[in-house]
Order: structure tokens, then sequence, then C-alpha cells
């Protein structure tokens, strides 16, 4: 198939560091290459890829200091896709959230659109209510549940190439948070978990701008070393130490996670994850194999003590039956050939109508 991959521009692909959805756009792009389709990639032009790749913008914006304009340089990349996406893809799979609705609807060229983010911000589903013809994949089944309406093709996980994290199978002797410091990941919860086990903790940790207050009156004053020790976003190939090396990955969020990458990162590692029952953990964890999910703090802090339970093979092992590029990009494949068939019924049917009323 020829297929275009749109990209939000915020990250290069691959991130250099934190992006779980430029991640997941690389993990699909060079899977599908690899299988000998014909790909194009639009995404920022310090991006990495097997790919032909079409440039939105010169420089991944958020590193370089500019994400605000995001929104308008997306604007002008899904122009170039849509010009001539009748003549040159099959697909179009967008990773942009509700950005290419209207074009897709105006040109009728296929389109998925995988929702990376959070769904439950009631302001904007009038601009999901507007399309609701567009051809959606979930990232967990949890996520649907605030628009259950919307035309939902599947829901696909994210998978991780089998080879890109290392797996080790000797525990560590501390605990490991990664990922974005925000008050719905709950570091400070983290935190409170690993004093109150007298388990050393790790941070490996973005914060963004709209979180800086949140970082330096409610998690910056609790960054005491030994115990608490906070080194910054890391990248992949940090990675395999980080989270290889902990014995247990906390994961305690506190809102409707869409997927959870940094879940599987840790599985392929074999370290245990340790999480709460919010958005797609059911979904994600296996408890007693994968980790444990517990809501209360007290429950949490009971898992670490007793995590030498978790095999560690046991939940490498989990990773690969579930989460692996191949799995991931096995189910896009159907879903393209899905999106596809029900787009050229539908041309066939309005060329059916034209006709008959001439």
């Amino acid at each position: 198939m020829r297929v275009a991959q749109i990209s939000p521009l915020y990250e290069q692909v691959p991130p250099k560091l934190y992006g779980g959805s430029e991640r997941v756009v690389s993990y699909i792009t060079e899977e599908l290459v690899a299988r000998g389709h014909d790909v194009t990639l639009f995404a920022s032009g310090d991006s990495q890829t097997s790919a032909h790749l079409e440039p939105g913008c010169e420089l991944a914006l958020r590193l370089h200091g500019k994400p605000e304009l995001g929104a308008s340089l997306q604007l002008a990349m899904l122009a170039e896709v849509y010009e001539q996406a009748r003549y040159r893809f099959d697909i179009v799979h967008s990773h942009i959230d509700y950005w290419t609705f209207p074009l897709a609807r105006v040109t009728k060229v296929p389109t998925v659109s995988t929702m990376h983010g959070r769904l439950d911000i009631s302001d904007l589903h009038p601009v999901y209510d507007r399309f609701p013809e567009a051809a959606l994949v979930s990232i967990s089944d949890a996520q649907r549940i605030p628009l259950p309406r919307m035309n939902w093709i599947d829901t696909v996980y994210h998978g991780l190439p089998r080879d890109l994290l290392k797996f080790n199978d000797r525990r560590g002797d501390y605990l490991a948070f990664i990922g974005r410091i925000s008050p719905e990941k709950r570091p400070d919860l983290a935190i409170e978990i690993a004093n109150r086990s007298g388990v050393p903790l790790k941070i490996a940790a973005k914060v963004d701008a709209v979180d800086r207050e949140y970082y330096e009156t409610l998690i910056k004053p609790r960054i005491k070393a030994p115990m608490i020790e906070y080194i910054g976003e890391i990248n992949d190939a940090e990675k395999s130490e980080f989270l290889g090396g902990a014995l247990a990955m906390l994961f305690p969020i506190d809102w409707a996670e869409p997927f959870g990458l940094a879940m599987i990162e840790a599985m392929a590692c074999g370290t245990p994850v340790i999480t709460r029952p919010c958005g797609s953990v059911p979904e994600v964890m296996k408890p007693g194999v994968s980790g444990f999910v517990a809501s209360e703090v007290d429950q949490l802090v009971a898992a670490v003590g007793k995590i030498d339970s978790i095999s560690r093979a046991g939940c490498r092992r989990y990773f690969e039956e579930r989460f692996t590029t191949e799995q991931m990009v096995d189910n896009y494949e159907r879903v393209y050939q899905q999106v596809i068939a029900a787009s050229e019924v539908e041309l066939a049917t309005t060329k059916k109508y034209a006709a008959a009323s001439r």
C-alpha cells in the first residue's frame, strides 16, 4: 500500500527524549517499510526514517522553543498531504487528533486517525460531533468512553520493537518513575510510596511549562538525595539501563490514561509495574504477571514489599505476547484495508446516485 503517516511536529520522529506519539509513529513507519509498503512520513525535518520524509518544519518544535507554532505549521503540512493525496496515497494515517477531519471529508481520501490523547475534554466534543463519519482508532477501549458515538474502527494497542529495550533478569534496588511531571501522573504519590516503603526513587521525566509551578511547589522540595533523585529526561539508549535496573516502575496515575507507553517499556525490560486502575491500565496490565494494580496508597506500598513474587522473565514474556511492533502493525494493516474498502463502497454509491440523477 501507499501510506502517508502524519506526525505531530512537536518532537522529531523518533524523539530524542520525551514523545510517546512520535515514538509510536516511528515504530509503525519503520515496520510498514520493512513489510514492503510505500510509506511517506510527514514530520519535522530532523526526523530519521527509512520512509520518504516530507518535512512539515525544519526542526522539531518543543526542544527548539517554538511549540506554539505547532497548530499553524500542521495546517500547512496537511495542505501538502491532501493536495495530491488522491493520486499519491491509498490511505492517510493521521496522528494529530482531529486536524484531518475536514480535509478527509472534502477530498474523500481514505483517512484513519489514531487518537493518542485524552478524549474527556467536553469543550472539544463539538469538533468530533461535527465529523461523526471520521474513521478513528483508539489505543485502548477505555479511551473511547467519553465519545462512544464516533466511528471507531478498532482499538490498536501500542507496541515496541522486540530488540529495542534489553531484558534484565536482575532485580534492582530502586524504584523508577519515567515520563512527565504533572498532577495527573502523580509523581508526588510515587515519592510517598518510595518514602513509606523505604526504597529509593529515581525520577526521569520532563517538566512542561504548564506544569512548572506544580513541580516547583510540590515536587522539587521533596527531592532529597539519595532517597529521592531527579535525573531529568532520558533517551531510548538510556531507558534500558534506567528501567531494567529498577526493582519496579511506579505508574501511580490519577487520570484516564489513554495507553501508557511507559508500562510496556518497563515490561520489555522485565521490570514489573506498580500502578493504579485508571484509564487503560486494566487492559494493559496482568496483575501478578506484569506487576500489581491497586487503588490505595497502603496497597501500593504493600505491592513494593511483594514485588519479588513477580517473575522478570514472565514480565518480559507477557510483553512479547501482547505488545510488539509486529502485532501493532498487523492490526493497522487490517484497519487500512477496512477503511479503504469502506471508502471504495462510498465512492461507488456516490457515483451511482450521481448517474441516476442525470
